[in-house]
């Protein structure tokens, strides 16, 4: 008998539909557990079932965008850590993102920082700073820290959050929201082209104070 229909235990055949939820089982039964196909094949299994989990969970739920807090700062720095670690330009430093998103918290006129919230954990975040431009002849927004949690993207999450950024900009009266985004990050610029952001003819330039 093929190992794909049944498997005994203690001598009496038990169909294997029992055994293939979560999907990592099937793998782990048939595939040695060192092999490097079998790795791939189990951490992708545990990233869908947690996918699937994550997106079930957020239904029905009261997903909503509001203010951070002092309080949010653990559950933020982790988000920035995972933003950080996709970026060419920076490299992960917990105790930096602790400072730099205490200043914001601590002090409402430097900026705001907007998080995605539903009834278990912040899942988004936005992180806004004030200044002005003498072109625009007002006060402008420069956006910063954009991320949604992998587990819940392509619900139109973003959307949401970006969509609170611009009536807070047009509320406050700001003139402008500018933002940085990865220039490899094609996903990320298509998506924010869709929002009506459109490319700049300036170029970025930084110089690190040390």
């Amino acid at each position: 008998m093929m190992p794909g229909n049944t498997e005994r235990t203690g001598g009496q055949p038990r169909e294997f539909s029992s055994l293939v939820n979560p999907p990592f089982l099937q793998i782990r039964k048939f595939l040695k557990k060192n092999s490097t196909e079998a790795q791939m094949m189990l951490k992708k299994a545990y990233q869908m079932e947690n996918l699937t989990t994550n997106q079930e969970s957020s239904k029905g739920q009261n997903v909503r965008v509001e203010p951070a807090t002092i309080e949010d700062l653990p559950e933020l720095v982790q988000l920035v850590e995972e933003l950080m670690s996709l970026q060419g330009d920076f490299m992960p430093d917990r105790e930096a993102h602790e400072r730099g998103l205490a200043l914001i918290l601590e002090q409402p006129n430097r900026g705001r920082i907007f998080v995605l919230r539903n009834d278990d954990r912040i899942f988004g975040m936005v992180n806004l700073l004030f200044t002005i431009s003498t072109a625009m002849g007002g006060l402008v927004v420069l956006l910063e820290d954009f991320i949604i949690h992998p587990n819940h993207r392509g619900q139109s999450y973003g959307t949401m959050l970006l969509n609170y950024v611009k009536d807070f900009a047009k509320h406050k009266n700001f003139k402008r929201i500018t933002l940085l985004t990865d220039k490899i990050g094609e996903e990320s610029q298509n998506f924010f082209k869709k929002e009506g952001f459109e490319h700049s003819n300036m170029i970025p330039m930084r110089l690190v104070v040390e």
